[in-house]
């Protein structure tokens, strides 16, 4: 840099008039090559091809940076699950998180995130994945939290608001109504104004609202234009409705098409200038795109950059130590606990230690995490649950029986005291869809990645939709022998989302566990021998049938949400489930008295006593759930609009209150595009599930 070179790097301390004077200094400063440079990704195929296709081995540029003026540059690292990038913390992923219920503890999870990613050299975190679980097929259901809006933004914005605390950009992702993941690249959502705004955009508005730095875009079509460059999305709703003062920036390849995303609000094309880059600096020049479009996403992706590098750091370096630390392994086995749902119990449960156990299912001694795509964490270990076992039993449990031998498997569970059956899917049957064809290897290439090593470079297709809802066969097989075989047996379900399993009854227990992390294996064993009390929730509803579900294609070109799905999609037709939205079962039992509500001019305050009637303390998890007078419009039977964890000791009680805003009250009216409040009574249900039988009602007048 010479001495006539104006230096706008940042340094701690600065205010918001010195950020805003750097950013306008650095906008007259870069010439439009060098603007236009600040909104793309640079160098992530031939860091790819330098790592052999290895996710995350090195930070990524992600937009911004001007080497000359010394502007900021923003390093990307991904993942829902922990830091893709090096060996970091692997946490059960954010569906198992999102049946923990726990803010609080999503908070800290995306705080050890945040330390973890400066750690390593970045700075813009991906981790946030709300998209709304409208069909339990799709392939990264494991990503998001639930099936319902309230919940995500709960989640989401906890998950968020952690991250930042080390002054890391969260991105929340994937902008918007992405929920099928074949063809994710083509298919066009049409959707109405009202379903829209009330059950696809209210999870994105509260994480926004929370503070996040940046948006991502999906990939899909909404109303004919892809969602990277959609005006209606990116600067009519976004900026416009929502105040969004941040960043967007696109999907990984193929987010945008047309320089002209731009101009509909797109600041950032990741993860290299394809359709940015030149072309964006030639319809500028033609007169195309105004230069004032390139000043206003400049504008916001340096005042992201100056304001979380000049903020003062919790603390004064990040190291490695602070990667998969022992608190962040402990917070991973914590998190594991928390979020495994105990969905049914014949007293089985829990263990005792002096049972003798047999263990089923080759999902028993697989480190199995998740999937293969972005969402990749390479952790020091894996726990797995024969592995978990046996330390937690001190010895060496060998597999009784698998898949692959049912006359084994059989006469092993006829001999059994109690047997454990691991079963569930792995990232052959669901995960994020990686076409063969964007591998950066050629055919001469010497050693192919590793299977777990990221999305790209394997050269066949990976991942996707699940079009089945079901165990695999042979899964399913091994449950039926060893359940006709032995009554003591115990079923773990490792999944990312529903599972329709019409062979519960036969089992003695059920304990869905989902993809529970590096820790996952420790966690199963003190959950199974009651050191660990069960206290997670179904973050969705799982049906008796695949007809009870919305229409779902993965390889649809096109495709119209509507208003309903899951628990409110099931409550419309009077379909009972085969477990509801918010079950879960404790080695305790909880009851609830007491329920009162009344009209504040805030919006609603309701309170409901909790009693511990059992003999060991639990966690319960509080439901309250509005239903609407549904007189002027459709209204789903009910709606979540609060949730919180209580722990009780045996015998004990606690007053919970809940506060329900105006806001959460409101329904969009199409004709005059605003929020209005139906008059009318208002139904208060609170309780332990969705289940209506398991609900207190009180009704209040607004």
């Amino acid at each position: 840099m010479s001495d006539t070179t104006p230096d706008f790097a940042p340094r701690k301390g600065l205010n918001e008039i010195d950020i805003s004077e750097m950013v306008e200094g650095v906008i007259q400063s870069a010439t439009l090559e060098e603007k236009v440079a600040m909104m793309s990704g640079r160098g992530f195929m031939e860091s790819m091809q330098r790592t052999n296709n290895q996710w995350g081995a090195e930070p990524y540029q992600a937009g911004g940076g001007c080497e000359r003026l010394g502007a900021p540059t923003f390093y990307f690292t991904d993942g829902p699950r922990g830091v893709a990038r090096g060996n970091s913390t692997c946490f059960p992923a954010t569906m198992a998180r999102g049946a923990s219920w726990d803010r609080d503890l999503e908070q800290r999870i995306g705080e050890a995130m945040g330390k973890e990613i400066r750690a390593q050299d970045c700075n813009l975190s991906g981790a946030v994945c709300i998209n709304l679980l409208r069909h339990p097929g799709w392939g990264r259901a494991q990503e998001t939290y639930g099936e319902d809006p309230y919940h995500l933004g709960e989640m989401g914005a906890a998950l968020s608001t952690g991250i930042q605390t080390h002054n890391v950009a969260a991105t929340v992702k994937h902008f918007a109504v992405n929920s099928i993941e074949n063809s994710r690249f083509k298919v066009n959502v049409k959707i109405d104004d009202r379903t829209l705004r009330e059950v696809y955009l209210p999870h994105f508005k509260r994480v926004v609202d929370s503070g996040c730095s940046t948006v991502m875009s999906a990939y899909n079509k909404m109303n004919g234009e892809y969602c990277g460059q959609n005006h209606e999305l990116l600067t009519g709703i976004l900026r416009g409705e929502w105040g969004f003062e941040g960043f967007v920036h696109s999907d990984w390849i193929f987010g945008v098409y047309k320089p002209y995303g731009a101009a509909a609000g797109l600041d950032v094309e990741t993860p290299e200038p394809i359709y940015f880059g030149q072309n964006l600096i030639k319809s500028v020049k033609k007169g195309a795109i105004a230069p004032s479009v390139i000043d206003t996403a400049c504008r916001r992706i340096l005042t992201t950059a100056y304001k979380i590098l000049s903020a003062e750091d919790p603390f004064d370096t990040y190291t490695m130590d602070m990667v998969a630390n022992e608190e962040h392994i402990l917070l991973a086995r914590e998190a594991a606990e928390k979020s495994a749902v105990l969905l049914t119990n014949n007293g089985i449960l829990p263990l005792q230690k002096a049972s003798e156990i047999s263990v089923f299912g080759s999902l028993a001694t697989v480190a199995n995490t998740g999937d293969h795509g972005s969402s990749t964490v390479r952790p020091p270990h894996v726990i797995t649950p024969l592995q978990g076992l046996s330390a937690y039993l001190e010895k060496d449990l060998a597999l009784a029986g698998d898949e692959t031998d049912l006359e084994q498997a059989a006469a092993a569970a006829r001999n059994a005291e109690v047997a454990i059956v691991i079963v569930g899917t792995t990232a052959d049957d669901e995960g994020e869809f990686i076409p063969g064809n964007l591998s950066t290897q050629t055919e001469s290439s010497g050693n192919k990645a590793d299977e777990n090593s990221g999305p790209l470079g394997s050269g066949k297709d990976r991942g996707g939709d699940r079009r089945k809802l079901r165990l695999p066969d042979p899964q399913q097989a091994l449950v039926d022998t060893v359940t006709e075989n032995n009554p003591n047996t115990i079923v773990v379900l490792v999944c990312g989302s529903a599972i329709i399993c019409d062979w519960a009854d036969k089992a003695g227990a059920v304990l869905q566990t989902f993809y529970a992390g590096m820790e996952g294996g420790a966690a199963l064993a003190n959950l199974l021998y009651g050191d660990v009390n069960p206290s997670g929730k179904l973050p969705f509803s799982v049906a008796h049938s695949e007809e009870d579900y919305p229409f779902f294609d993965p390889d649809a070109d096109e495709i119209e949400y509507g208003p309903l799905h899951g628990y409110t999609l099931l409550e419309s037709t009077n379909t009972a489930p085969m477990f509801r939205f918010g079950h879960g079962l404790s080695y305790t039992q909880f009851g609830y008295r007491a329920l009162k509500a009344r009209r504040t001019p805030e919006g609603i305050e309701a309170e409901v006593t909790l009693v511990n009637t059992g003999n060991v303390a639990g966690t319960e998890i509080v439901q309250l759930y509005i239903g609407f007078p549904g007189d002027l419009v459709y209204r789903p039977d009910k709606l979540l609009r609060g949730f919180e964890r209580v722990t009780l000791d045996a015998g004990t009680r606690k007053t919970i209150r809940f506060q329900v805003p105006v806001k959460q009250l409101k329904y969009y009216d199409s004709d005059t595009r605003s929020w209005r409040i139906e008059p009318g009574a208002h139904t208060i249900h609170v309780g332990g599930s969705s289940d209506p039988a398991a609900l207190l009602n009180a009704k209040v007048s607004i």
